[in-house]
């Protein structure tokens, strides 16, 4: 019996507490990235209707979109409990500890997805169940139980899934697909290499030892460094192009250059010092960043709306 396994078999027989239970069911959720999403989903769901306020959408609307991540997240823990358990950032989650078996793991990912689905098809419209369908079998099945270990590109072609609660939000408020939100998803996808690369960088030892293909691994750190200052480039010229499209007033593109251009200075720095923590650094500005912008983008909206008619309205 290896390691990794006696340690699962010890931990499992002894039972965890109900509120040590209750908080590894929600950390398999990872609710950190799940909220995230969430923000971005709440912005194209106030952007779709910048003087209303989309009761509906902004309720079941969330909480569908929020179960239906929820579940993926706890699949991506299922199909990655092996990689997991080798890996320090990792080895502590609630199945390679055995907190949770993966019997119930695998039942609480059906439950809870199937829950976020039917309430998204019942409560809110056939469109975002389907579209909040596919992105999480891209995720869970797709990145997580293929491309995850197959290329080192991985992350690049998976970050589609993750990009899509923009567009989740908006259909939930107009049942329809427009070039705003499509814009917004690849905002976010553009942003995902240069976001979670940093993180790759900083935890390289980790993949490399899991055996999981990651940029840093296969190609080396220097090439990931320059990876990310391209996409964070990329990303910069892609968030201009809402406002050089006419779909936004002055505030965003303002900000979108500001937070861009800080981006930009991480992800140099990161290139060009041997400080180790500069990875880790990018990696949290990331994050802000992603907030910001998408707060500059619904502010910059409800500003416009203002400026040019009336009430607030219910749906």
């Amino acid at each position: 019996m290896t390691r990794t396994a006696q340690t699962v078999t010890a931990t499992t027989a002894v039972p965890a507490p109900t509120g040590g239970l209750v908080r590894a069911y929600l950390e398999l959720c990872k609710p950190k990235v799940v909220a995230v999403m969430i923000f971005t989903a709440l912005v194209g769901e106030l952007l779709a209707d910048p003087l209303g306020l989309p009761v509906k959408a902004l309720l079941f609307g969330n909480l569908g979109i929020a179960m239906a991540a929820g579940s993926a997240a706890a699949i991506n823990h299922l199909i990655d409990r092996r990689i997991d358990a080798r890996m320090a950032r990792t080895r502590r989650r609630p199945i390679p500890t055995g907190v949770i078996p993966t019997g119930h793991a695998l039942a609480f990912a059906l439950v809870l997805g199937t829950a976020g689905l039917t309430l998204l098809y019942t409560l809110v419209n056939p469109l975002t169940a389907g579209l909040t369908f596919a992105s999480l079998i891209g995720y869970a099945v797709v990145y997580t139980g293929f491309l995850k270990r197959a290329t080192s590109q991985n992350i690049v072609i998976g970050g589609l899934a993750g990009a899509a609660p923009p567009l989740l939000g908006w259909t939930a408020v107009t049942d329809q697909i427009e070039a705003l939100p499509v814009l917004l998803v690849m905002i976010v996808f553009v942003w995902t290499p240069p976001h979670f690369w940093p993180l790759a960088i900083h935890r390289v030892e980790d993949y490399r030892r899991a055996d999981v293909p990651m940029l840093p691994v296969t190609h080396g750190e220097a090439h990931t460094r320059w990876q990310v200052l391209f996409y964070t480039a990329l990303l910069v010229a892609v968030t201009l192009v809402p406002a050089l499209m006419g779909l936004t007033g002055f505030i965003y593109p303002a900000a979108a250059l500001t937070l861009g251009g800080m981006f930009l200075w991480y992800s140099g720095s990161m290139l060009v010092s041997s400080d180790a923590s500069w990875p880790m650094r990018t990696f949290r500005f990331s994050i802000i960043y992603i907030l910001l912008l998408f707060g500059a983008f619904l502010a910059d909206s409800y500003v416009s709306a203002l400026l040019g008619q009336g009430n607030v309205t219910f749906r």
